[in-house]
C-alpha cells in the first residue's frame, strides 16, 4: 500500500453503526432517538403521539434532546447523513423564526 492508499483510506468516513452495534459514545436513548428520527412521518400529530407512546415524554422535551443530541460529534459520526439533514431543517427554521420577529419576507 503506498501513501495515496493510505492517504485514501483515512479520509474516507467510517460506515454508521447498525442496530445491533452500539455507537461509541452515545447512550441507548440517544440512539433510539436518532432511529426513530430515521423514519417519514405523513402527518405531524402521528409523530407526537408516537413521541408520547415510545418515549414517555412531551414532544417539547423530545425536541429539547434532540436538538442537544445533533449538536454531538457522537451523533455526527453514527449517522452522519442523518445529522445534516436535521442540522439543515433546524437552521432553516431558525431563518424563518428570524425573518418574522424582523419584519422580513423570505423568498
Amino acid at each position: 500500500m503506498d501513501a495515496a492508499e493510505s492517504m485514501a483510506r483515512k479520509d474516507q468516513p467510517s460506515p454508521p453503526a447498525s442496530a445491533d452495534q452500539p455507537a461509541e459514545g452515545l447512550t441507548q436513548r440517544e440512539q433510539e432517538v436518532l432511529a426513530f428520527e430515521r423514519q417519514w412521518w405523513k402527518y405531524a400529530g402521528a409523530k407526537e403521539q408516537a413521541i408520547r407512546e415510545l418515549f414517555g415524554m412531551s414532544p417539547t422535551r423530545y425536541y429539547q434532546i434532540l436538538n442537544r443530541l445533533i449538536d454531538k460529534q457522537e451523533a455526527m459520526r453514527a449517522d452522519p447523513m442523518l445529522i445534516k439533514r436535521l442540522r439543515k431543517t433546524r437552521a432553516a427554521r431558525q431563518r424563518t423564526r428570524a425573518a418574522r420577529r424582523l419584519g422580513i419576507e423570505l423568498p
